[in-house]
């Protein structure tokens, strides 16, 4: 015999081993060439994650029941579309644009009818999904550039970046809150209070206060009386007490699924799937519209990136980065922190903050588990990661979904916005919402 060929002996476990490498590089490879093509084609993100995501299927790195059943998380995606149908609903009910206006026609200046748009547009994204509220609440803001005959860029540009903000504070609010949640298994209560902590919200709230500020300074040469704009009548008020009853049903659903599994997911599946069935009893016409207006290519890029970054967890890439991370943090958990937040920042001013949180964190748990970081340590380390992914695509054109839809409607009305404008008002107030934001968190969590 030439050689044993026994499970077990030396060709067999040098077999695996190749087998191992084949996988670990090629996942590396389909990875780091998403994520360029992330940033290269933005429009595109969607079929580049599910192509990415097929391919590695197709290469035999991820088994195709695998994949679909265990690497997506299907929590998430059910929170995601549930909330998308009810804002679309909130939407079509003007609701939300009745209240807004209702408060502007208060105000006494242009500027403070600016800042208390902003903070609305803010309040509604901590329950919506971000590009649902500023559709909702630009036509606001374009009527009182319109009256003045000035750009319409600040004030969007303001909007964006407020939605961007307090997304972050709920469960339900945007899809990186979402991801956090789902990967943590963290419930709707534990946003507000966790382990006997104040939780994230009231970090955000914290850089809200200090951040909108910052907005007041930028706004306060618009000295001008506001004048009352043209009245919405609400159309019907059931989505608002649909949207008011899903969160009290998010409320209660740690009481049953404390492990966040499956409750929150199912909860707003439901609602979703009843809203659509009311509108359709209602208006019979338009809720196939409405049904293909949600953002079906979202969930696609969401589903596509789980099953990326899982493949790129199991053949042992987190595990290597995060090995080189702790060597070179050791325990010091403030730089680590600093460091965290920081590059969140950068990173999300020009790459879409949900695939990079999917990525990292995984890594940012392998890190705190190899410096063995007390569990409240890595919470720490997580809200920092939350806060500076999310606050830092405030800072360009390009680094959130709302941005994007921000300037298509600026430029569909002629005004083209650059990096230069958009940073002018987004990175001041980036500065001082994550700075403020992470010195709560240190304070209370570090």
């Amino acid at each position: 015999m030439k050689g044993d060929d026994r499970p077990g002996s030396a060709p067999d476990i040098a077999s695996r081993s190749q087998v191992e490498m084949y996988e670990k590089y090629v996942t590396l490879i389909v990875f780091v060439l998403a994520y360029l093509l992330f940033v290269l084609v933005p429009r595109r993100r969607p079929f580049i994650a599910g192509g990415a995501a097929a391919l590695l299927i197709f290469l035999g790195v991820a088994a195709p029941r695998a994949a679909f059943l265990e690497y997506i998380n299907w929590n998430v995606l059910g929170i995601f579309w549930g909330s998308a149908v009810v804002a679309e609903l909130l939407m079509v009910s003007k609701m939300p644009a009745y209240v807004a206006e209702r408060v502007v026609g208060r105000c006494r200046t242009v500027a403070s009818a600016i800042l208390v748009v902003c903070i609305f547009t803010s309040f509604l994204s901590a329950f919506v999904e971000n590009v649902a509220a500023v559709f909702i609440v630009a036509p606001i803001a374009l009527a009182m550039a319109d009256k003045l005959k000035v750009s319409p860029v600040p004030f969007l540009v303001a909007l964006a970046i407020s939605s961007n903000l307090q997304g972050t504070a709920t469960l339900i609010g945007d899809p990186p809150s979402m991801i956090l949640a789902g990967a943590m298994r963290m419930t709707f209560n534990d946003f507000f209070f966790f382990m006997g902590r104040p939780g994230i919200f009231f970090a955000v709230q914290i850089g809200a206060v200090v951040s909108f500020g910052v907005l007041y300074l930028f706004f306060r040469r618009y000295r001008q009386p506001a004048e009352a704009l043209v009245q919405e009548e609400v159309e019907t008020w059931v989505p608002t007490w649909m949207l008011i009853t899903m969160i009290i049903a998010l409320a209660c659903s740690s009481f049953f699924d404390p492990e966040f599994r499956w409750a929150a997911g199912t909860i707003c599946t439901v609602y979703g799937v009843g809203g659509l069935l009311w509108h359709w009893a209602k208006f019979r016409i338009g809720t196939v519209a409405m049904f293909k207006a949600i953002d079906w290519k979202t969930m696609l890029f969401l589903a596509g990136v789980f099953i990326i970054v899982e493949c790129l967890t199991s053949v042992g890439w987190i595990d290597t980065v995060a090995a080189a991370v702790s060597r070179a943090v050791g325990s010091r958990y403030l730089a680590s922190f600093c460091v965290i937040v920081a590059l969140s920042v950068l990173f999300s001013a020009f790459i879409d903050n949900v695939p990079y949180l999917i990525a990292t964190i995984p890594l940012v748990q392998r890190v705190a588990a190899d410096t063995g970081a007390e569990p409240h340590m890595l919470y720490t380390l997580l809200f920092g990661l939350l806060i500076g992914s999310c606050v830092g695509g405030n800072i360009t054109p390009i680094g959130a979904s709302a941005n994007i839809v921000v300037a298509g409607m600026l430029d569909q009305r002629g005004y083209a916005v650059s990096f230069t404008q958009f940073g002018k008002i987004g990175l001041p107030f980036t500065i001082a919402a994550t700075t403020a934001a992470a010195i709560f968190i240190w304070v209370v969590w570090g």
